[in-house]
């Protein structure tokens, strides 16, 4: 692959709600470089970017992939990013690694909630933008209203850099405002492309259309706005020279309209790109810090190298890929380099350029590049690469927190190895999918973003690995308690078989302690009652029933067992004779001492729009919630409750229907508080009936 200098690569990130053509442009934009010999289509299953078989079945990206082309000498690499919020934290590693965020959005619904937060995140990352109103040729399709949609949710600094002519099916071409010429396209969706004349119904618009650009271009230099306000006026060469400026610093966001399955309206779009967009040399270079002083990593192929790796990508047949920005000096292929987080160095061959599910090969990458390695031994997402000379650390994005959890095994039995491997290197490529072994209710857990992204993750895990699992809703775990004190109960455990036979007595106190007292056990044994050394053994002998529970299967919490007296034989007592004893004698205690069972609460954290308030905190009162506050968040509201976790294992799809798919949530576990009498009626009853069937 041809080498470029670093100012003549652009990297573009489309971003954008699910369904409104990303994926079509960025197949537009293939083409229309010459990357591909024809026009790629999702819903022909053509696409180079939507290569997955779970891809292809959604009709939706699910995973970030990369293409790359060329347009009047610039390196245009494009970074297509899933829509869909259960793949949030993949777009939003990608855009971190970019320059340039197109927004894609769609001429017939506008702004969505995707839009809202991804251009949040690419403010926030100090990405210039732009936006794209896609679809201009699909039915009900208006510019007008999908412009109006992102200057008032967006930014009121979106200006309009070609206008359309035509709409729905008689959309046929786009006027650049700014050089007052119009270009129509071939409707067979070629690269074909035609200058024409403005048509006449059209002049004003264009007009006004300029006269709002030149505007926005006035207002981000103090000199040409002074000038503007005398003349009502700037000359070419005066908007040529400051509109990169302005667009690098989000004083100016282009606004363009195409049409991507038809090829409409693209190219000039490249243009803008190519000429009016920064390379990764005009951007504020990154800062990190090594032995705790600020370096900065300046984007010279001649400087250190300082990569971070943004995406990992498991493949059946190649494993593992590490995709990696360079954000200053050379990577080269057969050397190596190390890895900050891990304090290791880690060597590979080739280097490769990813281009949908192919990859080009390269001798070396510099700033700029966006490239992967094979088979990395250490390396995840988020870590910084560098020279082991200069060991540079930059920062990192903060974790996402799962939302959804699932318990999971293989349906094979045999197949608990497989499925161990297999979710270790599906954890490792997608880092917001999280595994845990829940020891107290002896079973895997799964964690994800959301209930479709757990199920992507199951349909990966049996195509990548051979593998298939069953998806269950995880134990909730319960804890028992007691109410009253009991006294003078006795744990027995005698047994004769005709040789040594078991002997072993105790009396027991039990009381309950307060809520998170835990467990305390007395001794006030006294004469010799039980021998001292067998003492222990009924303390062990509690411990492993209160682990196995006694009304429903679940651990006895904030109790105190006092030992006052007993009984034992010189030949039939022992060690274990003693903890059967205390096992019993606490059972008995326990169903005396009127036990009841405990749940886990959640603390729980939401944010979402004003209007939907109401029906949020209606949803956690139905919930068993209660609501401890709210506070105003920018935008939005944020309300703060505790609520059972057993309501709240699908809160995610239920939150998302409730607002739109505009609201988030945190949850974390807060303490341990009764669970009403008519739930722990329907716990102990399946543990019953689980026990009778065992």
């Amino acid at each position: 692959m041809k080498k470029y200098d670093v100012k003549d690569i652009r990297n573009v990130c489309l971003i954008g709600h699910g369904g409104s053509g990303k994926t079509s442009l960025g197949e537009a934009i293939l083409f229309d470089t010459g990357a591909n010999s024809r026009l790629g289509s999702v819903l022909e299953e053509t696409s180079t970017f939507d290569f997955e078989p779970e891809e292809v079945k959604r009709g939706g990206s699910i995973s970030t992939a990369f293409g790359v082309g060329e347009w009047q000498k610039k390196k245009i690499q494009i970074i297509d990013c899933p829509g869909d919020s259960n793949f949030f934290t993949d777009a939003r590693n990608s855009l971190s690694a970019s320059d340039i965020a197109a927004m894609v959005v769609s001429a017939v619904d506008g702004v969505q909630v995707m839009t809202e937060r991804m251009w949040t995140l690419a403010e926030e990352f100090g990405v210039p933008r732009m936006v794209v109103i896609n679809k201009q040729d699909r039915e009900r399709a208006s510019f007008e209203t999908a412009l109006e949609s992102v200057k008032n949710m967006l930014s009121k600094r979106i200006v309009p850099f070609t206008i359309p002519i035509g709409a729905e099916d008689k959309f046929k071409g786009v006027v650049n405002v700014l050089k007052r010429k119009a270009y129509m396209f071939a409707a067979d969706g070629s690269n074909a492309v035609q200058e024409a004349p403005i048509p006449a119904d059209m002049n004003d618009e264009v007009e006004k259309a300029r006269e709002a650009l030149v505007e926005v271009i006035a207002e981000s230099d103090d000199a040409l706005m002074e000038k503007y306000l005398e003349t009502m006026e700037l000359t070419d060469e005066e908007i040529a020279k400051a509109m990169p400026g302005a667009i690098l610093r989000g004083l100016l966001i282009p606004a363009v309209v195409t049409s991507a399955t038809k090829n409409v309206g693209v190219q000039p779009l490249l243009d803008i790109i190519a000429h009016e967009f920064p390379s990764p040399a005009d951007r504020e270079p990154r800062k990190g810090t090594m032995d705790g002083a600020e370096v900065i990593c300046a984007p010279s192929p001649d400087a250190p190298f300082v990569g971070t790796v943004f995406k990992t990508i498991q493949d059946k047949f190649t494993g593992k890929l590490t995709v990696i920005r360079v954000w200053s000096g050379t990577l080269n292929a057969d050397t190596g380099f190390w890895n900050v987080r891990r304090d290791e160095k880690e060597r590979f061959g080739s280097i490769l350029v990813p281009i949908g599910k192919k990859q080009d090969t390269v001798t070396a990458a510099g700033p700029g590049d966006i490239v992967a390695v094979a088979k990395l031994k250490l390396t995840q997402t988020g870590d910084t690469v560098c020279e082991e000379k200069q060991k540079v650390s930059l920062p990192t994005l903060p974790p996402v927190q799962p939302i959804i959890s699932f318990a999971l095994k293989p349906k094979t039995k045999g197949d608990e190895d497989k499925l161990a491997q297999a979710l270790a290197r599906i954890a490792e490529e997608d880092g917001t999918i999280s595994i845990t072994h829940d020891a107290e209710a002896k079973e895997i857990q799964i964690s994800g973003m959301g209930q479709v992204h757990i199920e992507v993750t199951v349909e990966k895990i049996k195509r990548k690995f051979d593998v298939e699992v069953e998806l269950s809703p995880p134990k909730i775990p319960y804890r028992e308690t007691l109410r009253k004190r009991v006294e003078n109960v006795e744990g027995k455990h005698k047994k004769q078989t005709g040789g040594r036979g078991q002997f072993g007595v105790c009396y027991l106190n039990v009381e309950p302690l307060p809520r998170g007292g835990g467990f305390e056990f007395e001794n006030k044994i006294v004469g010799g009652a039980i021998p001292r050394q067998w003492i222990p053994s009924v303390e062990k002998g509690i411990v492993n029933r209160m682990a196995r529970g006694v009304i429903a299967g679940y651990q006895v919490v904030d109790v105190k067992v006092t030992i006052f007296d007993g009984k034992y034989h010189d030949v039939d007592s022992s060690d274990m004779a003693f903890q059967m004893a205390g096992s019993k004698g606490f059972k008995v205690a326990v169903a005396k001492a009127d036990p009841y069972l405990l749940e886990p609460v959640w603390n729980l954290e939401v944010t979402c729009p004003d209007e939907f308030m109401g029906d949020v905190m209606g949803d956690i009162n139905q919930r068993r919630g209660r609501v401890q506050g709210m506070e105003a968040r920018g935008k939005n509201q944020v309300i703060k409750a505790q609520v059972p976790m057993s309501e709240l294992l699908k809160y995610a799809p239920d939150l998302n229907s409730i607002t739109g798919g505009r609201g988030t949530f945190t949850c974390g576990f807060s303490h341990y508080d009764e669970l009403p009498a008519h739930l722990a009626e329907k716990v102990i009853s399946a543990f019953k009936s689980e026990d009778e069937e065992e």
